[in-house]
């Protein structure tokens, strides 16, 4: 059995052909066309074309998407490819295709690619974060995506940050319309904003973490600021959903150092004498969003 994962993202559409077992068959990328719901829809539909001609088969197809289906209107919403909004996507790509898809939010797809056979395979509970230009979560309960009656489930980036203290207060504004959200800390602009705003340095996250482990003491302040607030942001996860695994991924995930300094922080806020959660970096990195579009017909 073919199965097709495309990432739909602002800048780019990506397409992976996967075996029954998981193995790669084929992938190509094009560009997203900007601004152009039509256009959207037809490059999807290209591809989808294309892979099917290279392999000689037909395909179920999964869409990983920023935003969500409304279940109230079965409309896109909360999409930055705002092209996307107020759209019938579903049954749109389903009359061009000629077949059944099935959508989801890409941090959604992430969080089952890793759940499914990445970094956290065989693990009952798993909450995928990404760590990117954005702040985005999912949830995977024995293998299946947990959505939620509102489609939100896993929305951890548009919580407060917890336990905050006094000079983090108000917090960053945040395109929701709120302050503080954990976007607005844990992402990557919110950590380099964060960075130009106390220390006076312009630096990517990479060479923060590159100067912190040459001594540079201002850089490693910075990052151990960034690495308290995101125990304590996953220390609530822990505390509601009490997941065996959490999986970062995102640009920041690369940051070597979180997956040791931030399990030996969070324990002075989970509510447990032990926490015994794995804090795992992704086994497909970048892939698993695409990847976990393709599994979703195997839910």
């Amino acid at each position: 059995m073919l199965r097709f994962g495309i990432d739909l993202g602002g800048t780019k559409i990506e397409l992976v052909a996967l075996d029954a077992a998981g193995a790669e068959l084929w992938r190509k990328r094009v560009p997203t066309p900007q601004g152009s719901y039509a256009g959207t829809l037809d490059a999807m539909a290209a591809l989808v074309a294309e892979a099917e001609q290279a392999l000689g088969g037909r395909g179920s197809v999964g869409i990983g998407t920023p935003g969500a289906i409304s279940p109230a209107s079965g409309l896109m919403k909360n999409s930055n490819s705002v092209c996307l909004n107020g759209r019938r996507l579903k049954e749109d790509i389903e009359a061009l295709l000629n077949r059944p898809v099935r959508i989801a939010n890409d941090a959604n797809c992430f969080a089952l690619s890793e759940a499914t056979d990445g970094a956290a395979a065989g693990a009952e509970v798993v909450f995928g974060v990404i760590l990117g230009t954005g702040c985005g979560g999912g949830v995977v309960v024995r293998g299946h995506v947990l959505t939620g009656p509102n489609a939100i489930a896993g929305e951890w980036g548009h919580n407060p940050l917890p336990w905050p203290r006094a000079e983090e207060l108000p917090g960053p504004s945040c395109y929701c319309g709120k302050h503080g959200c954990l976007e607005t800390w844990l992402s990557g602009p919110g950590l380099s904003r964060e960075v130009r705003r106390i220390d006076r340095l312009d630096v990517q996250p990479a060479e923060l973490a590159r100067r912190a482990a040459a001594g540079d003491a201002v850089c490693e302040a910075a990052l151990a600021r960034y690495e308290d607030r995101l125990s304590r942001g996953l220390a609530q996860v822990i505390n509601v959903l009490d997941p065996e695994a959490i999986v970062l991924g995102g640009g920041l995930s690369n940051l070597s150092r979180l997956y040791a300094n931030v399990p030996r922080l969070w324990g002075n806020y989970v509510f447990s004498d032990n926490v015994r959660t794995w804090l795992l970096p992704a086994r497909y990195g970048d892939s698993s969003g695409v990847r976990g579009a393709a599994w979703l017909w195997n839910e």
